[in-house]
């Protein structure tokens, strides 16, 4: 890893009506706009949409690094991630995100084991870290 700190550039741009364009160097540009709670056209990436999946990806990405670090055999994770958007203190703001994580795990691994590694990368995923809404982590650990 670099040391800090880290510096993220994005470039959005957009007219009067329609899409924004979503760019990053070294990333393919994407299409933008307001979820139909918005009053948006859907089938675009909202940025509620997009705050949620960043969650859910650095959850994963944590994950995958806390049970590299302890030595933890696992098969699959998936995650799903719920952002409640409220208003609040005259602000919209995300005021809950729940991350439902499904781990498929050998039949011969520590469950305990297993469930502690999850609550870890919650603890230690810096997207949700640097928000300040509730966080709420439900897991199903499943042996096969």
């Amino acid at each position: 890893m670099q040391p800090f700190p880290h510096t993220y550039q994005v470039s959005v741009e957009a007219g009067v009506d329609g899409d924004v364009a979503v760019a990053a160097p070294g990333l393919p540009t994407f299409a933008s706009a307001s979820p139909p709670e918005f009053d948006g056209p859907g089938g675009r990436w909202s940025p509620e949409s997009l705050l949620c999946s960043a969650a859910a990806s650095c959850f994963i990405l944590t994950f995958r690094a806390v049970a590299r670090a302890s030595k933890f055999e696992w098969r699959h994770l998936s995650c799903r991630v719920e952002g409640t958007l409220e208003r609040k203190d005259g602000a919209t703001q995300f005021t809950r995100v729940v991350t439902h994580a499904v781990l498929s795990v050998d039949a011969a691994a520590d469950t305990a084991t297993a469930q502690r590694l999850l609550e870890k990368a919650e603890r230690g995923c810096l997207i949700a870290n640097s928000l300040k809404a509730e966080r709420v982590l439900t897991t199903d650990i499943q042996s096969t």
